[in-house]
């Protein structure tokens, strides 16, 4: 779909977009085929849409996928993907099956169904859900050009859900890209960086101009693929203490590591530690690596608080 098609589409249904929803939709066909490619989808592939908006994307993805899960929240733009991929009159997708539900319905009856190729369409919030819904996602790829508002907060939910999807391949603000990517001693590692890396390790990134958005964002945007570590750096039962350790170590940037843990353990312990790793007492969190804090991880998941 071309801007002008959008705004047309827009205007007959008197729908005017919503800029805290985040709704500004990636138009561009060269991108949008290189965030299907980076998704290598095969028709085995069951895949997660977050805000397909107006469905340029979601019509790339029951092209090449066997399934598709995708949540919008506006219930306005789900009546206009209701009719861009029912059976309609000329439609392209005619053939595709279209099954709507909304909230628990939808996870007791329709994802469930064997139903192949196929498009699900779930009017809902979509962080809501995820945190609502004990599902296993490992299975999926998510996909999606996610909200810039929810972005954040919906990949820590995937990845720290223990059955997260596979593959997440997701459009985003590039400072955020950024985060999702960065490495020790850059100023765009942190808290997010952590939280993620933990469970997924990044493949590669690209940038997306504003340009290719209609309605053109403020900022530019980058699409970043996550592939899930095949090897767990921590078992289940440690990850609280993972985060609490990374949370509190970057509470303050400026500040150095061992004061700011000293709130939650015990002194000698933590010295012990700093050594076994390492690590001068000096050091700041933005210096330390993923593999560090996973082992101090390890070693303080047993100590008293």
């Amino acid at each position: 779909m071309r801007p002008r098609e959008m705004r047309e589409l827009l205007a007959a249904r008197g729908i005017r977009l919503t800029k805290s929803l985040g709704q500004n939709f990636l138009y561009d066909g060269n991108q949008l085929r290189r965030i299907v490619a980076a998704a290598e989808l095969t028709k085995a592939d069951k895949v997660l849409e977050i805000g397909p908006g107006l469905g340029p994307l979601t019509e790339l993805l029951i092209r090449q996928a066997g399934e598709v899960l995708a949540i919008e929240m506006d219930a306005r733009l789900v009546e206009v993907l209701k009719q861009r991929f029912n059976a309609g009159q000329g439609s392209r997708s005619a053939d595709i099956p279209l099954r709507e539900a909304a909230g628990e319905e939808l996870a007791d009856r329709d994802v469930r169904a064997p139903l192949m190729p196929a498009l699900r369409l779930l009017h809902d919030d979509a962080l809501d859900y995820l945190k609502r819904e004990t599902r296993d996602w490992s299975e999926w790829k998510l996909v999606a050009n996610l909200p810039y508002s929810v972005a954040s907060p919906i990949l820590v939910e995937l990845a720290q859900a223990g059955r997260g999807p596979r593959r997440m391949v997701v459009t985003l603000q590039i400072e955020v890209a950024r985060r999702l990517v960065a490495k020790p001693g850059s100023p765009d590692y942190g808290l997010l960086t952590l939280l993620v890396q933990l469970d997924y390790e990044p493949q590669n990134w690209f940038k997306i101009p504003a340009s290719c958005f209609f309605p053109e964002p403020d900022v530019d945007s980058a699409c970043v693929c996550l592939v899930r570590r095949e090897q767990l750096l921590l078992p289940r039962e440690q990850r609280d203490t993972f985060t609490r350790i990374v949370k509190r170590s970057f509470s303050q940037r400026r500040k150095m590591m061992f004061k700011l843990l000293k709130e939650d353990w015990p002194e000698p312990c933590l010295a012990s530690e700093f050594e076994r790793l390492g690590l001068s007492p000096q050091v700041r969190a933005e210096e330390v690596s993923l593999e560090q804090f996973a082992r101090m991880a390890q070693a303080l998941y047993q100590r008293p608080k």
